[in-house]
């Protein structure tokens, strides 16, 4: 379906307001906090929280009706059950990088609707880097420029670069052995990035990209995203991705299919 320009402005807005919480934050000495309830280290810090409360007030203040689905604050349900909308947060996409200084990281915006992604943005505002998907096309807007995005041909997965964030991290011994499968056959594998390799596959520097089992709010903008550069984001059985799926991204049909093989162990 076609989202409306008002509605992509509004969604612009959202970024502007994150990004202005989230600035001041970046590269000083902060609290980080790790959540609770689960296992491995996974800090949040008031960025993350504030970006999120700033989003979700513009969201509840001119667009009441809409739902919420946020990393932080959980969700909120339409307020009338004929309306299809649902804003997807994830305000810090990458707070381990956050908080070491590093810039792979971004805030990300996505718009459902009756539960499929039809919006996606990663804004990286230390950068002035925001990247949109939407309406079948997608775009890096840096102020007044405009560069449209396309992901680059690679027939074959020996000359593919595939990038994921860290299987050591995210993934079971059983899907680490499944990554080796694909790594093996890739010409060069660069690891940690979160979001923003996801980015980088749709302007057309990374051929594939691969992460365990990911939340709504890590993938759901970028969907519009790679799918708007020309790309193709599914599970590592290749059907639709769906809450929870381990992610598969690759800029090629070709070795996205080869891709699937492997991590089936069919390859």
């Amino acid at each position: 379906m076609q989202v409306e320009d008002k509605m992509i402005a509004f969604a612009h807005r959202l970024a502007d307001a994150s990004g202005a919480v989230i600035r001041p934050f970046f590269r000083q000495r902060i609290d980080v906090t790790h959540k609770a309830g689960v296992h491995a280290f996974d800090p949040v810090t008031e960025a993350d929280r504030g970006a999120e409360r700033a989003i979700r007030a513009i969201i509840e203040r001119d667009r009441p009706q809409d739902a919420i689905l946020g990393e932080e604050y959980g969700e909120k349900p339409a307020g009338l059950s004929a309306n299809k909308w649902r804003w997807v947060l994830d305000p810090v996409d990458g707070t381990r990088a956050f908080i070491t200084g590093r810039h792979e990281w971004g805030s990300l915006i996505a718009l459902e609707h009756d539960g499929t992604p039809v919006l996606g943005i990663l804004d990286q505002p230390v950068l002035g880097e925001r990247f949109l998907g939407v309406n079948g096309r997608s775009v890096l807007l840096e102020g007044e420029k405009r560069t449209p995005l396309h992901v680059r041909e690679c027939e074959a997965l020996k000359d593919a670069i595939l990038c994921t964030t860290d299987p050591s991290a995210y993934m079971s011994p059983d899907e680490q052995a499944a990554f080796a499968r694909v790594k093996a056959h890739a010409r060069l594998t660069r690891l940690h990035g979160d979001c923003y390799i996801f980015a980088m596959l749709a302007m057309g520097f990374v051929d594939v990209v691969i992460e365990g089992p990911l939340h709504r709010w890590d993938v759901a903008a970028m969907i519009p995203l790679v799918e708007g550069a020309g790309g193709i984001i599914t599970g590592w059985d290749g059907e639709p991705w769906r809450e929870g799926s381990r992610t598969l991204a690759c800029g090629d049909k070709r070795v996205h299919s080869r891709a699937v093989a492997l991590l089936s162990g069919k390859g």
